[in-house]
């Protein structure tokens, strides 16, 4: 099945991401506070947004009325969660001790890259899209289990990871995309199918470089 194939080759990639000092350090207590704040400002400013878009294109050029409405409900769901992620942030954040993120902060290279990769592949075609956004999904649901499964006991992180778990039946939600993604590769031409399985691995990528901004919080050159 393709679904065992995505996986097969999400698993290194994914065993390379859970252990990059910026999840460990969220676990353990230690990473630095800034770090923290980046990644939302990031990950709620610029990667949440974009991806939802991607979603709602996709649902524009469904031809399955089923695909719509899954891609269009992603989409109102990915921005709420963005919204939801920030408040809890901005609330808890004196009591873990960092600060509160800008407003209105501007994109790392690394996110901007990350954020023209889901728009390019939602312009390009839908195996394009759902290769590209399959794995932010799984890496969400993996991640956020491995935090709340291995977080350091006491750790001053121990809220944020407990606020950062996905709302409840999201395991149905990436299971869905997996089945999108079969359906659509049954439908399609071996060059389509290579052509999902491309963006697929490239958006793994992007998995640990979202990681490695939020570690070092790289700038625009002056």
């Amino acid at each position: 099945m393709l679904r065992d194939r995505l996986r097969e080759e999400a698993d290194p990639v994914l065993r390379r991401v859970l252990d990059h000092p910026f999840w460990a350090g969220l676990r353990s207590g230690s990473l630095p506070g800034e770090c923290l704040v980046h990644f939302v400002e990031q990950d709620t400013g610029h990667l949440l947004p974009a991806y939802a878009r991607a979603l709602a294109r996709c649902a524009a050029t469904a031809r399955d009325d089923a695909h719509a409405a899954f891609f269009a409900r992603a989409a109102v769901g990915t921005l709420e969660a963005k919204d939801r992620l920030r408040a809890a942030f901005v609330k808890l954040a004196p009591d873990i001790g960092v600060g509160a993120p800008a407003d209105a902060p501007s994109a790392d290279p690394l996110t901007r890259a990350h954020c023209s990769f889901f728009a390019a592949a939602a312009a390009s075609s839908p195996v394009a899209a759902i290769g590209a956004l399959l794995p932010m999904a799984l890496f969400n649901q993996r991640v956020s289990a491995d935090l709340a499964d291995r977080c350091g006991p006491g750790s001053r992180y121990a809220p944020w990871i407990a606020l950062y778990q996905p709302a409840e039946g999201y395991s149905h939600v990436v299971e869905r995309c997996f089945g999108v993604a079969e359906e659509l590769a049954r439908r399609c031409s071996e060059a389509e199918r290579e052509e999902l399985l491309g963006f697929f691995s490239t958006g793994l990528r992007y998995e640990w470089t979202f990681a490695e901004s939020a570690w070092s919080r790289p700038t625009w050159p002056v």
